[in-house]
């Protein structure tokens, strides 16, 4: 029952990460002026354009540190 017990503990991880970052992500494009990039009257393209890129750099931010962090575990075992 362990080993459903740490792969659950992972996945629960994995997503707040996710979560965490995207919101990371999400607020730090509120910074930039996309919206002179896109014509007048487009608002709902421009409010896609920041939730796609919020999950794009969050998910890239989260699985690496993800990566680091389960790299990390497995470094006793070289030694």
């Amino acid at each position: 029952m362990e080993i459903y017990e740490a792969i659950g503990q992972e996945s629960l991880i994995g997503i707040l990460s996710h979560i965490f970052f995207i919101a990371i992500a999400f607020y730090a494009l509120q910074s930039l002026m996309l919206e002179k990039l896109f014509k007048k009257n487009k608002v709902f393209q421009i409010q896609l354009i920041y939730i796609l890129l919020s999950i794009t750099i969050g998910s890239a931010v989260s699985n690496f540190f993800l990566q680091i962090s389960n790299w990390s575990g497995k470094l006793p075992y070289l030694f």
